[in-house]
């Protein structure tokens, strides 16, 4: 494998890379990933960067371009809405980063088309949501004249739907190949602190970083679930088709409410904030692993790139494509 002297040494970061990261903490700019197949995306204003290990172990990085919608349509950043759009402009880019990242691990006779991947999306959002919205509600129903009221039906639902949210990241991070793609959260996470403590991007200055962050989609995940019960609980126990409705017409709302939480507990510091953030970095212990020094060095390469930080894109000896 692709061995760097800075897993014992660590390399320099040029002057004008840490002046650019006390500016951008000035502006509250904002950085965040996602772990891929063998490797990770970063995304920014503007850019985005996936870094992959490639079989014979070197780092690939591509580095594109990405102008947001909500640049375009200044109304598409005011609170709430502005949560919806970034939930579905993170979706788009992250299956087509995931489907990039893939495909640099498969053979040419195995690569995945885009028509497969939609349907593979589409499959799992079907699945994703007979498991967490269907089968809460049938089983309430089951049991809904004893709980006592609609309200109470309302949170038991959430409670399940949060329970069965517990249960299968438990079960999927027992998977060994899954395993190793939240190492790769672990180290996306570990980079970020690294670049966010204003330290240089380097494995050794990685390595002491938590990987967990409190921007993070898994907390994010937890947010929407508490909140949708909290929002949900005030509308009784009506039809099953006008519930059906319901939850399709707030279900922007609910999103944009726990964007704007989840926004807000990546910059605060105050204590209740931290307070309230500390269920989603404790769920983040199923969906992240400790990753080793080489999954290090893809997280680092890909914010490097990001950053176009050169000195630090040059130690992790990885090739711009």
């Amino acid at each position: 494998m692709f061995v760097l002297e800075s897993i014992v040494g660590g390399g320099p970061v040029a002057t004008s890379q840490e002046i650019s990261r006390e500016r951008d903490k000035k502006s509250a700019v904002s950085y965040g990933g996602q772990a891929l197949i063998e490797g990770v995306m970063m995304r920014g204003p503007g850019r985005v960067a996936i870094a992959i290990r490639r079989r014979d172990g070197q780092i690939a990085v591509r580095v594109d371009e990405y102008e947001a919608v909500q640049n375009r349509w200044p109304v598409l950043r005011l609170p709430i809405v502005r949560g919806v759009v970034a939930l579905i402009e993170s979706l788009v880019v992250g299956i087509n980063a995931l489907m990039y990242s893939a495909n640099q691990t498969l053979d040419e006779d195995e690569q995945l088309t885009r028509g497969q991947m939609t349907v593979t999306v589409v499959v799992a959002l079907v699945v994703a949501l007979a498991v967490f919205a269907v089968f809460p509600t049938w089983v309430v129903g089951l049991v809904r004249g004893r709980l006592g009221g609609a309200m109470a039906a309302n949170i038991v639902k959430g409670v399940i739907r949060t329970a069965i949210l517990f249960g299968y990241l438990w079960a999927i991070s027992l998977m060994p190949d899954v395993r190793r793609l939240l190492e790769y959260h672990g180290a996306e996470h570990k980079s970020i602190h690294t670049y966010e403590d204003g330290a240089s991007l380097t494995v050794a200055e990685a390595r002491s970083r938590s990987t967990r962050h409190p921007r993070c989609g898994t907390s994010f995940l937890l947010v929407v679930a508490l909140v949708g019960i909290i929002i949900f609980a005030f509308f009784g126990w009506p039809a099953l088709w006008l519930r059906i409705v319901l939850r399709l017409l707030l279900l922007p709302v609910v999103a944009g409410v726990s964007y704007e939480f989840i926004r807000l507990a990546g910059r605060s510091r105050s204590p209740v904030v931290r307070w309230a953030s500390w269920p989603g970095l404790a769920l983040q212990g199923l969906t992240t692993r400790e990753p080793d020094d080489e999954e290090l060095e893809v997280g680092l390469a890909a914010l490097a790139a990001l950053l176009e930080d050169k000195a630090a894109l040059e130690w992790t000896g990885a090739e711009v494509i």
